[in-house]
């Protein structure tokens, strides 16, 4: 059994896997007070409402994706070493943490109250510091061409392979460490210039 250093962290880990496993609308705060073995009411005293709880729980994802890229960054001084790293590390995040992942980037947010704008910015830093690496390996090969877009369709790659691995609809006589290796690889092209069309 899990060893929690407080009741708010509890609390957390509890929502995200009721929520992972039974979906949004089946997420209360009763239910979540009950696995965790508290009243509802010591549940509000750390979050206003459900979509706070929620929220909560999507920032603590991107916390621990934002300290995996410091550490890629720090492992490595070369810029286009660091992305390589970077796409790596996004992978390996989603690869062996499904829960966090899919609370993060695939929790359908039809009924659920807006992410809150500072918190969206916060998350938004983990793409940027994507761009601005690129943009680093890059140099002055190719000025005209927005990093961010480029961050974003690496994003694109890294998350339709995490997606599809999670959801195990990878051939299996494919090796995942191939896989992984393979999706970097793709990714990494992103460093090389490419021209655009006139």
């Amino acid at each position: 059994m899990a060893k929690y250093d407080n009741l708010r962290e509890q609390i957390l880990d509890q929502a995200r896997h009721l929520l992972v496993e039974k979906g949004y609308i089946n997420v209360t705060m009763r239910k979540v007070a009950h696995l965790v073995g508290c009243t509802p009411t010591s549940i509000y005293l750390y979050f206003e409402n459900k979509d706070a709880l929620i929220h909560s729980l999507i920032e603590e994802g991107m916390d621990i994706l934002h300290q995996k890229i410091k550490e890629c960054l720090a492992a490595e001084s070369d810029s286009a070493a660091q992305f390589k790293r970077m796409c790596h590390s996004f992978l390996e995040f989603g690869f062996t943490n499904p829960e966090y992942y899919v609370v993060m980037f695939q929790l359908p947010t039809d009924e659920m109250v807006p992410y809150p704008a500072e918190k969206y910015r916060r998350a938004r830093s983990n793409l940027q510091q994507f761009a601005d690496v690129l943009h680093q390996a890059r140099g002055e090969k190719q000025p005209t061409i927005d990093p961010l877009v480029d961050a974003t369709m690496v994003w694109s790659l890294l998350h339709g392979a995490t997606s599809l691995y999670l959801a195990q609809r990878i051939d299996a006589r494919i090796p995942k460490e191939l896989f992984l290796t393979r999706t970097v690889d793709y990714a990494a092209s992103m460093l090389n210039p490419i021209h655009q069309s006139s």
